[in-house]
């Protein structure tokens, strides 16, 4: 793994991938995953989103937005014309944001447990419980518990929530937060035509596949959904090489 602008990069493949975090990572925190990549036909990009990882300090704005200005301003430092996007949780808005700012350079869209265009509605008991992940470390470690289906080793999630603190302000946490539950873009995306993988993870309560079914599959015509068998919100690390393959085997295509 080598680093240009202090963004990761795997792979010298002609086929150029950005991939943005979701709430709880960061670049570096794609887990087991990157090893399964292929570094001859793609080039993957992993962007720490303001105020995560490398950028830890940085300054906000902690917006849908501010993320889809970087990762244009990181492709075009790439000197990256069009590419694909992959964006997980969070990030799956955050590269729907990319293709209503920047459309004719996007060639296909990967949503890994994604957020929809519309932002997720919370009941005041989720915001509230949602809440409280800025600053505690335990709330964190329930929400990757509760995502992930309630059944998962408790050294895996004491290790993502500690290491979700040490790489992430507490600011841009939550103003994140409210980012990714309330900006919509949907009327700037819905009807685009470009090729789009949905994948929801078989044990994901919260962004599972019905919820891919009633949003992502409805914005877009060429959307196609995969359920990530024995996964819940983080495939990446749950199931590493099934996810690898499914990524790549639609983006050889799509590309």
């Amino acid at each position: 793994m080598t680093q240009l602008f202090d963004a990761p990069l795997i792979g010298t493949g002609p086929r150029k991938v950005l991939c943005l975090h979701g709430w709880f990572g960061h670049a570096r925190g794609w887990g087991p995953m990157v090893q399964h990549l292929d570094k001859d036909a793609f080039t993957y990009a992993f962007l720490d989103q303001r105020g995560y990882g490398h950028r830890k300090d940085s300054g906000g704005p902690y917006t849908m937005a501010q993320i889809a200005q970087d990762a244009l301003a990181l492709a075009d430092a790439l000197g990256w014309d069009r590419f694909a996007l992959v964006g997980h949780s969070m990030g799956g808005l955050a590269i729907q944001q990319v293709l209503a700012d920047a459309p004719q350079r996007v060639q296909a869209l990967v949503g890994v447990t994604p957020v929809p265009a519309s932002g997720v509605p919370f009941d005041d008991a989720g915001w509230t419980f949602f809440s409280a992940a800025a600053k505690d470390v335990g709330t964190r470690r329930a929400i990757i518990d509760l995502t992930t289906g309630n059944r998962l080793s408790g050294v895996w999630l004491d290790g993502m929530a500690r290491r979700s603190l040490q790489h992430s302000d507490e600011t841009a946490v939550a103003d994140y937060l409210v980012a990714w539950a309330k900006t919509s873009v949907l009327d700037r995306v819905q009807g685009q035509t470009l090729p789009v993988l949905v994948i929801a993870g078989e044990h994901d309560p919260a962004l599972g596949a019905e919820t891919c079914k009633a949003t992502w599959l409805q914005h877009y015509p060429n959307a196609t959904l995969e359920v990530m068998a024995n996964a819940g919100h983080y495939p990446m690390d749950e199931t590493p090489i099934a996810l690898a393959t499914s990524i790549e085997r639609f983006l050889m295509k799509a590309m």
